[in-house]
């Protein structure tokens, strides 16, 4: 009898292993969840005080936190073409907003071209978009013609939050104009839960890129009375907004609770540049700068990754990302063989997160924005951004000349130039730099055609 009772309960034991071992091998579902404008220091999990993120925090706590989270440019757009390429956005001229008028949008020149959307709908997976895009008005740039088979979104960089009416691009759904009533932020989470349900059965791939925090402010109503005690009426509601962004990842994260699909989910937790601090009343802490500039307030990110059937929990991972690890990174997860025309500048963080290698993913991370560089070796930054001793004419070329030496592990509010008593730092920083910029495009439209107080 004992026997008997062993053999049940050793054939259980494997029947759970090989079950579990089934369900962290089959294909990931793949979300990516982007924030714009969102300060550094807004999230609790990064010490905020006055605004409660717990959903958002809660990736952090059931996966990877990454302290030294970059996107690869200080404004909206180029962030979002590097994000879904995985190459440096300069690359294929991609460095500025684009002119909505113009309905610009390089990196895409045809069906060939090799980003997430499209790799992931060739590999069987199932492909939406909810939220800002940011990637050319025109039809033929419209997501559900870029690879995505949902779009519910608008095309261009802002729009308002409360009363269904556009900035400067309709709400859609696909591509046809859509009236939407809802507080904008519940209704990307209304389409982001029917999404899941609609595509459960099989693996997915949701880009969900609020507009949330980004101007205009415009409160949530139902979130007025969690942030009274903030004595700066505009922080309020830059509070309420980010409460109900955190409301409807809470959503988000639920569902996939409910129907048991969040240990062999994927989730990246992102924000497009830095906080526009000046504009949307967001907070980058220590860090120097805002969106817009290449100090670490512009380019530096929230960056939480949460895989509950592969990755560690609650790990703190320091070494340097960039938010262009995230296309290689999801298509190792897949399992899938990909071959890409052009080389990734982004890299697989599995087995780094992982501590399979324990190595930095980078050797360098390199930006260009206009006049503005920066590039980070290791600790080190060698950096040329708008303050008191760099003053930019907006047809100035970027260029090394001149630019500021931080070590940003003793340093990271950029505060002591190192320059002069590091001579030797500047000038492999500088020829690194150099190097790269050498194999960069020209911008596809230029900063003088945008308007001086340019929308991020």
């Amino acid at each position: 009898m004992m026997n008997h009772n062993f053999s049940r309960c050793l054939l259980i034991i494997i029947l759970i292993a090989l079950g579990n071992y089934s369900h962290a091998a089959s294909k990931p579902n793949i979300i990516i969840i982007l924030a714009d404008d969102l300060g550094y220091a807004d999230l609790g999990i990064h010490g905020c005080k006055d605004i409660h993120t717990p959903h958002i925090d809660s990736i952090a706590k059931n996966g990877i936190r990454c302290t030294n989270g970059y996107a690869s440019s200080p404004i909206c757009s180029p962030s979002r073409a590097g994000l879904l390429t995985g190459r440096y956005q300069q690359r294929f001229g991609h460095e500025f907003n684009p002119v909505v008028a113009e309905n610009n949008s390089p990196i895409f020149k045809g069906p060939q071209d090799a980003t997430l959307p499209r790799l992931l709908k060739n590999a069987g997976y199932k492909t939406g978009m909810i939220g800002k895009w940011h990637l050319g008005t025109s039809e033929k740039f419209n997501p559900i013609n870029q690879g995505f088979d949902e779009y519910f979104g608008f095309l261009g960089n802002a729009n308002t939050y409360t009363n269904g009416k556009n900035i400067n691009s309709n709400i859609v759904r696909g591509i046809k104009p859509h009236d939407e009533q809802a507080y904008l932020t519940d209704a990307f989470a209304r389409e982001a839960l029917a999404y899941i349900d609609k595509q459960k059965k099989d693996p997915f791939f949701l880009y969900l890129a609020f507009n949330a925090v980004h101007s205009p402010l415009q409160a949530s109503p139902k979130h007025d009375i969690d942030i009274d005690k903030i004595p700066n009426p505009n922080r309020r509601t830059y509070a309420s907004m980010l409460i109900a962004m955190d409301d409807a990842i809470g959503k988000l994260l639920a569902k996939l609770e409910k129907e048991n699909l969040s240990e062999n989910t994927l989730i990246f937790f992102i924000s497009d540049n830095g906080g526009a601090e000046t504009m949307n009343f967001s907070d980058n802490g220590h860090l120097k700068g805002t969106a817009s500039t290449t100090w670490e307030g512009g380019i530096r990110v929230p960056f939480l990754v949460q895989w509950k059937a592969v990755l560690p929990k609650g790990k703190v991972y320091d070494n340097p990302v960039i938010q262009l690890d995230i296309l290689p990174t999801v298509l190792a997860a897949t399992g899938e063989n990909f071959s890409h025309k052009n080389k990734l500048d982004g890299v697989n963080l599995l087995p780094y997160f992982k501590g399979e290698n324990k190595a930095p993913p980078h050797d360098a991370l390199y930006w260009r924005y206009g006049s503005q560089m920066a590039i980070r070796m290791g600790d080190w930054k060698l950096t040329k951004a708008p303050d008191e001793d760099f003053k930019f004419n907006r047809e100035d070329k970027a260029s090394a000349d001149g630019s500021h030496l931080y070590n940003l592990k003793e340093d990271i509010g950029e505060s002591n130039n190192l320059s002069d008593s590091n001579p030797e730092k500047v000038k492999a920083l500088t020829e690194a730099w150099n190097q790269w910029n050498k194999e960069l495009l020209k911008p596809t439209w230029g900063e003088q055609k945008l308007k001086a107080k340019e929308e991020n």
